[in-house]
């Protein structure tokens, strides 16, 4: 999960200021000491770290803060504020050429993800409305110019390619006359990376830049590699002047070092973030949103984004009445599992829901293709009542209910135990909501929170 280990340590800082009456700045320079080894444990660039706490601490142990009624509240606003400001401010967008096609040149080095990346901010803009184009650029790797027709064909976006025996300068600059020719008003070029940073693989990408002239030159690195990442986007810049960054793999970077480095340390910021394998998992890199994630403050914008793009908003409102009735049923346990399915692992929904980060409730829920699969089955093998009322399944009910869905008893005990932690996982967000920590009732349309 994406900044795990930080948010952790973090929030585990932050809740022992809270729970302080009044602090002194004795307590704000012990608490600043553990941010900061948490933030180098994270693998954050020292320098960042350094002038990070600097600011805090000049801000936080002011007559305002410590003399306030909530001064470890106040407190973790200048944290979350100097977050923010630290990862970019606000969102980053991309330059739009003023007369079509806009190009976009996508360099990296090989492995990052630069190919899938391309694939998918090529489906992001399709879904705005553009007429996107994939040019094929890469040459050299086996089966990259496969991969991303591969892509195009599933993402039904056309994929320009002139095969592996042209140049990367010519392929770019016939790329950029077809679009104009066929209406394509952004052109997405994947260009080649190499294992490491070289001459020959900078040198090719400049002639691309000279001779296409791309309104945005966006960087591909893997976010897991950390200051790696870092320092590779430091030479990229120096040599071809970079718009942005894509960090991918960010779901599986528990330190975050590199999305809170990178802006600081070479002055671009990240504007977009790969949060799983799934074309539709590449997101705008929203400062506020993740600084607010990362001390605990969920990311509700977010959440009702992705819930109004996938749920459901008629099946959202008859389960709200059932909610209201207590009448949630196994069939609406299935039908949950889905739509929730639908918007993203379970672990990032949780984490965007404010406070509702470390509840357990649903930790052992695994909504992977397979268990859906056996879920489906199981509850198709039920009857009726037993749908509507899972308590009278008994032994001698589980065992006809395993041979009739070809599981076994023990699956059949795992998913009636899932819909138990569900029934507890809604009673606790109606507490909650009614001690005015998640909201108000309705506030938003999800699977689940009604």
């Amino acid at each position: 999960m994406a900044f795990e280990s930080l948010a952790d340590k973090l929030q585990g800082i932050f809740k022992n200021l809270r729970g302080k009456g009044k602090l002194s700045e004795k307590d704000v320079t012990a608490a600043m000491r553990e941010v900061r080894l948490a933030l180098l444990e994270a693998d954050v660039n020292y320098k960042v770290v350094k002038d990070f706490i600097n600011k805090i601490k000049e801000r936080a142990v002011g007559a305002e803060v410590l003399e306030s009624l909530t001064p470890g509240q106040q407190v973790i606003k200048i944290v979350n504020e100097e977050m923010t400001q630290l990862m970019g401010g606000s969102v980053s967008k991309i330059n739009i050429a003023a007369k079509p096609p806009t190009i976009v040149m996508m360099v990296g080095l090989q492995g990052s993800g630069k190919t899938t990346s391309s694939g998918k901010l090529a489906r992001l803009f399709k879904k705005q409305g553009r007429r996107p184009l994939l040019a094929a650029c890469d040459i050299y790797r086996p089966a990259a110019i496969k991969q991303l027709q591969i892509l195009g064909e599933k993402l039904e976006i056309p994929v320009f390619t002139m095969g592996d025996k042209q140049s990367p300068v010519d392929i770019a600059k016939a790329a950029k006359n077809f679009a104009e020719k066929q209406g394509h008003d952004l052109v997405i070029l994947d260009t080649a990376g190499r294992l490491h940073v070289d001459e020959e693989l900078m040198e090719e990408l400049v002639e691309i830049k000279k001779n296409c002239h791309p309104h945005e030159i966006l960087l591909v690195v893997d976010a897991m590699t950390g200051q790696d990442a870092v320092n590779v986007a430091k030479s990229f810049d120096e040599r071809l002047g970079l718009d942005g960054v894509v960090l991918t793999k960010l779901d599986g970077d528990t330190r975050g070092g590199a999305a809170l480095s990178v802006k600081a340390v070479i002055g671009k910021p990240v504007k977009f973030v790969g949060m799983g394998e799934k074309l539709e998992a590449l997101e705008s890199f929203h400062p506020d949103r993740m600084a607010s994630r990362i001390l605990g403050m969920g990311d509700v914008l977010t959440l009702i984004e992705k819930a109004q793009e996938k749920v459901d908003a008629k099946k959202a409102q008859d389960l709200e009445r059932k909610l209201r009735k207590n009448e949630f049923t196994l069939d609406d346990f299935l039908d949950q599992l889905q739509q929730m399915k639908s918007m993203g692992p379970l672990n990032q929904i949780m984490d965007m829901i404010p406070g509702m980060g470390k509840v357990k409730a649903l930790k052992n829920v695994d909504l992977d293709e397979k268990d859906l699969k056996h879920t489906e089955a199981i509850i198709s093998s039920m009857t009726k009542e037993e749908r509507k009322r899972p308590d009278i399944v008994n032994g001698s009910r589980r065992k006809r209910i395993a041979r009739g869905s070809g599981t076994s008893v023990q699956e059949v005990n795992k998913l009636l135990k899932q819909f138990s932690q569900t029934q507890k996982m809604i009673k606790q967000i109606n507490q909650m909501q009614q001690s005015g920590k998640v909201g108000k009732k309705g506030s938003f349309n999800l699977p689940f929170f009604k």
